[in-house]
């Protein structure tokens, strides 16, 4: 019997991988929100958090560790795609080359920390979520949520910015910047939280799914139990 998937678990894996795709696009503006500066990828990648929380409370750990590496990879080939258009001789007629590469040529450092960090974040707020679900018998879905988004954002923000900043930027601004990235990404959570819990709850419901992560395998390398 063919394994299948819905097409509520579809659309959240597609939407998952595009928000990774575009926070990294847009990643390099600066921004400023009520006076703090902020990369423009805090309008769109805390989705992808809210996603994760969303496929592992209704599918499982297992599932969103299936959602995890397939937006890591499709994230890796947009990269390498972006470099080949890059390196790739411009005609005569392309007069934007500098603009080009300033928009979607990323320094390889950004790219590597920007890897490692996603994955450290992510499968950790999806590790949180299951096991805080099973502690909490399936009740308190929105204190998980904000929980597993600290723990995960927060990871993502300390590997992001060490590793692209470390030595670049005082140690005192290295700081500010985790914890500020860290608070707004978590109070980005919590004013979705409304929409969140809806849709929690209505695919639920649609799907007649609710998984709870008993005796299973947490390591993120084993992509082959789904």
């Amino acid at each position: 019997m063919k394994k299948q998937v819905s097409v509520a678990f579809m659309v959240c894996g597609l939407l998952f991988t595009v928000c990774l795709i575009v926070s990294n696009i847009v990643e390099q503006k600066l921004i400023s929100i009520g006076g703090v500066e902020a990369t423009a990828g805090l309008l769109i990648f805390p989705v992808s958090y809210i996603i994760n929380d969303l496929i592992a409370e209704v599918w499982g750990y297992r599932k969103v560790r299936l959602i995890i590496w397939n937006g890591f990879l499709m994230n890796f080939l947009a990269v390498l795609v972006f470099r080949l258009s890059i390196w790739a001789p411009g005609s005569v007629h392309f007069t934007h080359q500098d603009a080009f590469e300033l928009v979607l040529g990323n320094t390889q450092r950004i790219v590597i920390a920007s890897f490692i960090a996603f994955l450290f974040g992510a499968f950790l707020n999806a590790y949180v979520m299951s096991k805080m679900k099973i502690m909490q018998r399936g009740r308190g879905f929105s204190i998980r949520a904000v929980v597993s988004t600290i723990i995960g954002e927060g990871a993502d923000s300390l590997v992001f910015f060490t590793l692209a900043f470390s030595g670049v930027i005082p140690i005192q601004a290295l700081i500010m910047l985790i914890l500020t990235q860290t608070a707004m990404k978590t109070g980005y959570e919590i004013i979705a939280l409304p929409l969140t819990n809806f849709l929690v709850k209505w695919v639920k419901k649609h799907e007649e799914t609710d998984v709870y992560d008993s005796g299973i395998s947490y390591n993120p390398l084993n992509i082959k139990d789904i």
